[in-house]
């Protein structure tokens, strides 16, 4: 059985403990490695590892050699690319189509475009008068923050991770990471890919374990001086307390209840394509995915038709086949959560257009993770269903009659993270999308990223924003230097 061990100081080392836990394939339900079981011990082994590299070969870097050795990390991870899509594959359960096309790529990818923002960005220099009649220059650097906590979560693992420790390194910070219990795997094997290419000890370091053991001790330590997470929206509120004490910096994207507004002057084939993108993308495991959507009445019944046609078309499977649109569930656990939910919509008096179950799955795959693409209509804007983060292939239709109680029941949430907006009105488009309460409005797509713009959500669904320059602001402290003339 193989073992996923921590990663500290250049090193892979079991827990003090010398516990494992089990780790599953979701498409089998079956033990496909032990994870090492971290304690705070093991924390403070990584925390401390990371405080030392900070003022060590790593804090006295050149800016270019650091560049070069981010750069040498994609390329590294490029050419071990079957590694990381297997591993990546079997702790998710998501079909190579989607993890070979934007998981891996996007992850190595971070690395180069995070080095480039950080090569290419520029301070302010300002010149003022002084009071005696001369001048004085102001000029603004960039430092590394120090030690950062990086938590991440299990619906895109390592694109995830590397979209919080791309940054981090390239602007020369040392991280701890933890990765969620469910998904390690390819978290640890980027240490082989930092040890291969020359990474200083200490700069990246993975404690593997479970948030009650080790995540109140990562986000406490009095060493460590930032934390970035992507996770729920309780999750944060606890990392918000721990951190508090000693006024920790915090990068927090949370939990979502996204909503769609289609118009009845949209392109219907690009509406329904695009929403069942947003929909059943990744089993619903996507924190931008949508699980609200609102039609405008007059194309209302053909607009529920034809997703519910599309959405007919998806087919379920394990990873390795390449015909799979869509795999399982992350765990038994999330299973039986998304399983309630459905439970709950059918007792509320749901009208089910698709979906509601499991599915029956066969050759080995009866004891995965599976559920159903599910679409309903017919419940009230205060029902659990329409107003609780669910996080699986599910969605909840409605109509609307004007532009105005469209926008209404849009922002009618606590949450702000993503929406999309189908018209081809474009002053419309832009009107609409200029009045929803959210970080991202995407407008006629969705998921279409410029890794420049600003990242993060309004409302309960979190605090800050990365991506680009936006990165920069919350991985380095910036210094104002004054020199009078």
């Amino acid at each position: 059985m193989k073992q996923v061990l921590h990663f500290i100081n250049g090193k892979f080392l079991e827990s003090t403990s010398g516990k494992f836990y089990d780790n599953y394939n979701p498409a089998t339900g079956k033990v496909i490695s032990k994870i090492a079981l971290g304690s705070e011990e093991d924390v403070d082994k990584a925390v401390e590892a990371a405080s030392e590299a900070m003022n060590g070969e790593w804090g006295n870097i050149k800016i270019n050699d650091r560049i070069a050795l981010l750069y040498a990390l994609a390329d590294e991870i490029d050419s071990r690319f079957d590694e990381f899509l297997e591993a990546e594959t079997l702790d998710t359960g998501k079909p190579y189509t989607i993890a070979r096309h934007i998981d891996i790529p996007r992850g190595a990818a971070n690395f180069k475009v995070f080095a480039d923002t950080m090569k290419s960005v520029a301070d302010e220099a300002y010149q003022m008068d002084t009071p005696d009649g001369g001048i004085a220059m102001n000029y603004s650097r960039r430092y590394p923050k120090g030690v950062i906590t990086v938590i991440t979560p299990w619906n895109l693992p390592f694109l995830l991770m590397t979209w919080k420790v791309g940054p981090a390194l390239a602007c020369g910070n040392t991280v701890v990471v933890k990765a969620a219990e469910s998904t390690p795997t390819t978290t640890a094997l980027l240490g082989e890919v930092m040890n291969k290419v020359g990474i200083p000890k200490g700069v990246f370091n993975v404690v593997h374990g479970f948030g009650k053991d080790i995540g109140d001790r990562l986000t406490s330590h009095p060493k460590v001086d930032a934390v970035t997470f992507t996770g729920s929206t309780p999750t944060g509120k606890r990392i918000m307390q721990s951190s508090a004490l000693d006024l920790k910096h915090l990068s927090l994207e949370l939990g979502g209840k996204n909503p769609a507004i289609i118009f009845a002057d949209c392109d219907m084939k690009k509406a329904i394509n695009e929403t069942v993108r947003s929909v059943f993308a990744n089993s619903g495991q996507v924190c931008l995915g949508t699980e609200r959507v609102y039609v405008e009445r007059p194309i209302f019944d053909k607009f529920v038709n034809k997703l519910k046609k599309a959405g007919e078309n998806i087919k379920l499977g394990i990873q390795h086949d390449e015909s799979s649109d869509m795999g399982p569930l992350i765990s038994k656990d999330h299973q039986e959560k998304v399983l309630s939910y459905y439970k709950l919509a059918k007792d509320l008096g749901a009208n089910v257009v698709l979906g509601g179950g499991s599915p029956k799955m066969e050759n080995g795959l009866e004891n995965g993770y599976w559920i159903d693409p599910t679409i309903w209509t017919g419940l009230s804007e205060d029902s659990a269903i329409v107003k609780e983060e669910i996080f699986g292939p599910c969605c909840h239709i409605a109509p609307f009659d004007t532009e105005e109680e469209a926008i209404k029941l849009a922002n009618d949430t606590e949450y702000g993270l993503a929406a999309t907006v189908f018209s081809e009105n474009l002053s419309k488009a832009h009107r609409v999308a200029g009045q929803i309460d959210a970080g991202i409005v995407w407008v006629n797509s969705w998921f279409l990223r410029d890794l420049r713009t600003p990242f993060g959500g309004m409302k309960k669904s979190g605090i800050g924003r990365e991506g680009g320059h936006h990165s920069l602001e919350f991985y380095t402290e910036l210094k104002n230097i004054c020199i009078k003339m």
